[in-house]
């Protein structure tokens, strides 16, 4: 991977084909640029028509290219690229930018265009950033292939974007505000090279602390997990996802689906491979430049350091929005304070020593913060005044902040006054913010990154104890059928030892009674049709029925009732099943993603699901932690754990349905949709109460598994 990418930023010579001495074409931009930044490779423009350009001679093709070159920037019109590329391969050169448009984002046309170069890259072993894309660059070779006016400070953060015009908005922001990378990467239509692969490449690079990303579509969800948990384990992964709502999803049958948004996978994916996941571009900066300048936090504990109350108090709320609490100080620590600061100076957390707080009070006040045992991070905020040098201050903090090992985020609020302080911040390794709010953005990232790190590794969870033929057998009879209901349903959880509500199928009002009286009093009467699977609504169930009698006139008035509401379902009688202890209710259910696979559902089960959306979601496979992790993150999870006195419930016998359900659903792919709704989990044990299946119709017959290695009971 390092060698087949290396060029792309650290190359031995470049060829600039379609490249042009008229300053006002995006190709000219690229060999001025490959001129100005260190770059000590050779600059080879080509253009038939040009002698040279900007001083370096023009070659009419890349054949007649000296060597070394070993990376091609390609800016012609789309319909002449393919055989420019041919004769790269020719040459020898393996690694291909283009920049040109006029792809699969025009239409089925480009799109066509656009595979056939593929399909030659791929089989020639080739690769190719765009098409479709702004460029590359390293900051520290100076190779720079893009366009771009302007670089930022060199650093530690590499940058990708599968959007040429964020990126380029970003290197004009960021700009001579001390934020320094590695690389800028723009992806383009990412026909080859994905975001992906510059993640992994990245991940590698001694020079990148880290990696920052806009994107807007990850194409092999299952990849994506696996490289960004190897690489979240070296340095952090900030990502900014684009598209987060589920506008435009299609209509699904079950909870599962409805609740599972277009972002919900990306989310899921996120969890499970310890990516930071921040909502804006600022924050995407911010976060970044946090987690490569310092420490983690080691805990939740902040003291604020303030020359004005208000930004204190916003900085605060921003604090306990994010999971961090206020420092409670010693008291050694507030008798020293009051002893160097104003008398009329508050010493308790936060510490506001007044507007007119001089740099030599910032420096003996935030060295008594870091050294209180009871502090894990401090947070010097300046307002700029008049009288006070804002450049002195930042030097003062800084010093602090380099003799400690706690974390440091300054907060200087303002524009011109603090254009000087950020820059001597940045180089000294504080993050600074211009805005209080950002900093528990900032702290709550952090956080998560900390936590990830944390997390003990474990393995894929996987049970011998199923039957797959069971499996096998009832969806190759339901086919025809589209989906399955509870009855069809309930042979699928029992093959993969999920327990059950005892429950019988009865096809007549007699049939019924029987049944009843050989479940106990009292049942539970469901419809049992493959045409409804939302029963409660049409009144399909009918609770806490007492004797035989009840049993028979129940049946009588739901077949009826039902055929008025619905006529044209098909009726196949009841279920009788015995009444439920009391427990709790959750949902578990599963539903495919284009992008990602098997994603699992966690959440608040019963009639109440998709009122209060009380959901998580899990890629699977999954592992136990991951289990955990996907209870914990919702309301239902503390309600199983024992909230306000009551009795926790068997939370390991819920992860273990949720493990179970999700290997079922990796073994059949046949499964578009799967749910257990609800799931009534009691102090040991639980037991699935209802369940249905949705079946896709384009999958191979028996899913996923591998036949030949059926596990049997």
């Amino acid at each position: 991977m390092q060698d087949r990418l290396k060029p792309f930023f650290d190359s031995n010579g470049v060829a600039i084909i379609g490249a042009t001495n008229k300053p006002n074409k995006l190709s000219y931009g690229i060999v001025k640029n490959l001129t100005l930044y260190g770059f000590k490779g050779g600059i080879y423009p080509v253009n038939p028509k040009v002698d040279e350009i900007l001083g370096y001679r023009c070659y009419p093709d890349i054949l007649s290219v000296p060597d070394p070159v070993d990376l091609a920037v390609i800016v012609l019109p789309a319909g002449v690229i393919l055989p420019v590329i041919q004769d790269c391969e020719k040459r020898g050169i393996k690694a291909i930018t283009v920049i040109s448009g006029g792809f699969k984002e025009l239409g089925p046309q480009g799109e066509a265009l656009e595979q056939r170069i593929l399909q030659f890259v791929k089989d020639h072993d080739m690769r190719m950033v765009g098409p479709n894309c702004v460029g590359t660059m390293s900051l520290h070779t100076g190779l720079n292939t893009t366009f771009i006016s302007g670089v930022p400070d060199t650093g530690g953060i590499g940058f990708l974007s599968q959007s040429g015009a964020v990126l380029g908005g970003v290197v004009d922001y960021v700009k001579g505000k001390g934020i320094g990378f590695s690389h800028f990467l723009s992806l383009g239509n990412e026909a080859d090279v994905t975001e992906t692969d510059m993640i992994e490449y990245l991940g590698d690079d001694p020079h990148t602390q880290v990696i920052t990303a806009y994107i807007e579509q990850i194409q092999d969800g299952k990849k994506f997990i696996s490289i960004a948990k190897k690489v979240t384990q070296k340095k952090p992964i900030v990502l900014l996802k684009a598209g987060r709502t589920s506008a435009g999803a299609r209509a699904v049958s079950s909870h599962t689906g409805s609740l599972a948004g277009s972002h919900a996978a990306y989310q899921a994916a996120f969890a499970q491979s310890g990516v930071v996941e921040v909502q804006a571009v600022n924050d995407l900066f911010d976060v970044s430049q946090a987690l490569a300048l310092q420490p983690l936090p080691k805990g939740k504990n902040v003291a604020i350091l303030t020359n004005s109350g208000g930004p204190a108090a916003l900085l605060s709320d921003s604090l306990a929005n994010n999971g961090f609490t206020m420092a409670d100080l010693q008291p050694e620590t507030m008798q020293a304070l009051r002893e160097v600061l104003n008398p009329s100076a508050q010493v308790a957390n936060p510490v506001d020593m007044l507007g007119g707080a001089e740099p030599h009070e910032y420096e003996r006040a935030m060295q008594l913060l870091v050294d209180d045992p009871n502090v894990d991070v401090v947070i010097p905020i300046l307002v700029p005044q008049a009288l006070v040098n804002p450049v002195e201050v930042a030097e003062k903090i800084a010093t602090i902040s380099e003799s400690t090992d706690k974390t440091v985020i300054a907060v200087f609020m303002g524009d011109s006054l603090v254009l000087e302080p950020r820059k001597l911040l940045h180089r000294r390794k504080v993050p600074m913010v211009v805005f209080p709010e950002s900093v528990g953005t900032i702290l709550g990232a952090m956080k998560v990154y900390a936590n990830w790190l944390a997390k003990p590794t474990d393995e894929t969870a996987t049970f011998k104890d199923v039957d797959p033929g069971v499996v096998r057998t009832s969806i190759d009879q339901a086919l025809h059928l589209g989906s399955m209901g509870e009855a069809l349903t309930r042979p699928l959880l029992q093959a993969y030892g999920i327990p059950l509500i005892p429950a019988h199928i009865a096809h007549s009002e007699d049939d019924a009674g029987h049944l009843a009286d050989a479940i106990g009093y009292p049942v539970v009467m469901k419809i049992n049709s493959p045409d409804i699977l939302h029963k409660s609504d049409l009144g399909g169930i009918q609770l806490g029925l007492n004797d035989k009698a009840a049993v028979i006139e129940a049946y009588r008035e739901m077949i009826v009732n039902i055929k008025q509401k619905m006529p044209d379902a098909r009726l196949e009688g009841v279920l009788i099943e015995a009444m439920a202890p009391r427990g709790q209710e959750v949902i578990i259910g599963m539903k495919r993603d284009p992008g990602f696979g098997t994603m699992m559902m966690f959440g608040l089960g019963g009639i109440f699901v998709e009122l209060f959306k009380d959901v998580s979601f899990r890629v699977a496979p999954m592992t136990r932690s991951d289990a955990y992790d996907m209870i914990h993150t919702t309301r239902a999870g503390m309600l199983l754990t024992g909230y306000r006195g009551q009795k926790p419930a068997d939370l390991d016998a819920v992860v273990d349905t949720i493990l179970r359900l999700s290997q079922l659903a990796v073994d059949f792919d046949k499964i578009e949709e799967i749910e257990i709704n609800p799931l009534l989990v009691l102090e040991k044990g639980c037991l699935a109460l209802d369940g249905r299946v949705i079946l896709r119709q384009s999958a191979g017959l028996y899913g996923g598994i591998d036949e030949k290695n059926l596990i049997r009971e």
